[in-house]
């Protein structure tokens, strides 16, 4: 038994239609693009935050070390000087005064 096909007429878009179905692709086509540009813009930052966080490290390692070096210097101090005050801008220490307990 021979099947029966309907003719199927074609339908024409009017230029609304296609220029609003245009405006959507160009749309769709700009929005991937601004994912693409934000997501190479969050990998810069995070490659310029991964470079503070590793400069932060080296900086704490370095107050540490430094913060070694002036407790040597001060027990250095103190143990040649004794207890007492510095004007660093004078350069002149002043000893601390060591009561001497009475014989009472």
């Amino acid at each position: 038994m021979a099947e029966k096909q309907t003719k199927v007429e074609k339908i024409v878009f009017s230029e609304d239609e296609l220029k609003s179905l245009e405006d959507l692709r160009v749309n769709y086509n700009t929005i991937q693009s601004d994912f693409g540009v934000i997501k190479v813009r969050k990998i810069l930052l995070q490659q310029q935050l991964d470079g503070l966080e590793q400069t932060e490290i080296e900086l704490e390692t370095k107050y540490s070390e430094n913060q070694q070096t002036e407790q040597k210097l001060v027990k250095d101090l103190n143990d040649k000087y004794g207890a007492g005050n510095l004007d660093i801008g004078t350069g002149e220490f002043t000893p601390n005064i060591v009561e001497e307990p009475s014989d009472s």
